[in-house]
């Protein structure tokens, strides 16, 4: 099988990363339809019945929105990453393909959470599998940096660095929270909430280097 890297022209073509990015938003698509067949209240309750039927669909209605909103982080990030990659090679291709397969499966780990939340297993599961999705996309976030040589000044380092940092702190929240669910599920879920400051913290950083005249791709 011939390995040698695509070369992309400014236009695109078939054969650069816009036939990535098609299939990627294909499966991203996907993936967000699915989280929502959970969510559902069966038909025919009585009104002491539909009540408790909807406050039992709370559950999934937040695993739903959480998991959704992961998704389209990820499809945010991943357009970003392949936009700046300067050829699709084989280590382009696989990367991408591993994380789309991470992403199809997230609806499971969900759906896992939404059912089990107090089980322990359940929340390591999601906190996995969101953290190995991340660190998918960090490394093909650290092959892009690599096909696009060294940066050309320290205010470019700096944008690179904080671009890694942005995934790789999700990387390690979500992998923390992994041992932390079997310490106490609640805990390990509410750890995550400290990506909300620090993922802040990064992209003002960011905005600023940028601004200064770093280059913004990703």
């Amino acid at each position: 099988m011939d390995r040698a890297p695509v070369a992309v022209g400014r236009g695109g073509t078939d054969e650069g990363p816009e036939r990535l990015s098609a299939l990627s938003d294909g499966v991203f698509a996907i993936a967000m339809t699915l989280l929502v067949l959970d969510v559902s209240v069966p038909r025919g309750l009585d009104d002491a019945a539909f009540h408790e039927a909807l406050r039992q669909a709370l559950p999934n209605v937040g695993a739903y929105a959480l998991s959704f909103a992961v998704i389209a982080n990820f499809w945010s990030d991943h357009r970003r990453v392949l936009g700046g990659v300067p050829r699709v090679d084989a280590s382009v291709v696989g990367l991408t393909l591993l994380g789309l397969a991470l992403i199809a499966l997230l609806p499971f780990p969900t759906s896992l959470l939404a059912e089990y939340g107090y089980e322990p297993l359940a929340v390591a599961i999601y906190s996995g599998s969101v953290a190995a999705t991340n660190a998918v996309h960090l490394a093909l976030l650290r092959t892009s940096h690599k096909r696009l040589g060294p940066p050309p000044d320290p205010l470019t380092a700096r944008v690179r660095r904080l671009d890694a940092a942005d995934l790789g702190s999700s990387v390690v929240v979500f992998g923390v929270a992994v041992p932390l669910a079997f310490v106490s599920p609640n805990v390990a879920m509410f750890f995550w909430i400290i990506l909300v400051p620090a993922k802040r913290v990064i992209g003002g950083k960011r905005r600023r280097a940028t601004a200064a005249g770093g280059d913004g791709t990703f």
